[in-house]
């Protein structure tokens, strides 16, 4: 009698873990949820315009950044924090999501901005030392008016 239970246990497992393997979809678990633990997000301001940024501030998080993401929410975009002001380089590889990146100095103006081409690794770099960079759908800056000389508020 026991091993029957047994029998009947294990074939119940591995109906749900085979249920459950086809019910997941690796492509749609990255349509706009971050993979792995969820970033802190921060609302930033650019004038008028309100910004929800995921806060990359480690190692890992930064190296991840917006990879495999194929949509962003309206007016949701990516901070990327350094321990200390450098020359900044982004590229987009596993990124299929053309993107648009403002490289910004510790009081909030934004130094340039870059569109990066998706699936790419184009180097994108800042053109002063900067702690902060913000990445936002592609266009995302240049549709509200918003270019170099501009503060990005909230950062800190």
């Amino acid at each position: 009698m026991l091993m029957l239970f047994k029998q009947r246990s294990l074939m119940a497992a591995l109906f749900v873990f085979l249920f459950s393997m086809l019910a997941y979809s690796p492509e749609s678990a990255c349509q706009t949820a971050p993979i792995g633990p969820s970033l802190p997000v921060k609302t930033l301001g650019a004038g008028m315009h309100r910004i929800q940024a995921e806060v990359a501030a480690t190692d890992s998080s930064r190296s991840r950044g917006l990879m495999f993401r194929k949509e962003l929410a309206p007016n949701h975009g990516m901070l990327f924090v350094f321990e200390q002001a450098n020359v900044q380089c982004f590229w987009m590889r596993n990124t299929p999501l053309p993107l648009s990146i403002a490289f910004i100095l510790d009081d909030g103006t934004i130094t340039n901005i870059a569109d990066m081409a998706p699936m790419t690794e184009n180097s994108h770099c800042s053109t002063a030392p900067v702690r902060y960079t913000l990445e936002m759908e592609q266009g995302w800056f240049a549709k509200r008016g918003i270019t170099a000389g501009k503060k990005i508020t909230g950062i800190q």
